[in-house]
């Protein structure tokens, strides 16, 4: 029984980690720069409703489940040290609650939480949007590699198996 619930906490990680570094992906890549190159106010005023949007979502409950399973299989991994993909479990585990979620709440929350309070028409915000730009890309860059080596970790796991 135990070694079923592993199995599909193992599959339900890959496919969570898999599903929101496709997202990390997406704004790494071309959403960012999109928004980067419309106006300033435009621009903050479209991620606040990109931020606004995304948590009451799917997002935040794949989002928290993966993070509690990852956190959960690195446990299990500890405590069954000696069986086929442990070490994958474990570093899939960390590497996921660490990489993306302690980088989400130190981070990029955080970035979002200041340019959520900004007028977007101001004088301030041009700085604060310039940086956003920069620091959330960067931070969102962590997240997309941590989900997709965590994607990969859990699948080596599961083949393991």
């Amino acid at each position: 029984m135990l070694q079923m619930l592993i199995t599909g906490l193992l599959w339900f990680c890959a496919i969570g980690c898999g599903l929101l570094a496709g997202l990390y992906f997406a704004f790494s890549t071309f959403v960012m720069t999109a928004l980067g190159r419309i106006g300033q106010a435009s621009g903050i005023a479209a991620m606040n409703a990109i931020n606004a949007t995304i948590v009451q979502s799917l997002f935040i409950p794949i989002f928290l489940g993966t993070t509690a399973a990852s956190a959960a299989l690195a446990v299990i991994a500890l405590l069954r040290w000696s069986e086929p993909g442990a070490i994958a479990m474990l570093a899939g585990g960390l590497l996921y609650v660490l990489g993306m979620f302690v980088v989400t709440m130190v981070f990029n929350v955080p970035l979002n939480n200041a340019l959520a309070a900004a007028d977007p028409a101001s004088n301030e915000a041009a700085s604060l949007w310039a940086r956003y730009l920069t620091d959330w890309t960067r931070w969102n860059h962590v997240r997309t590699v941590a989900s997709t080596a965590a994607c990969a970790l859990f699948i080596a796991a599961i083949a393991a198996r």
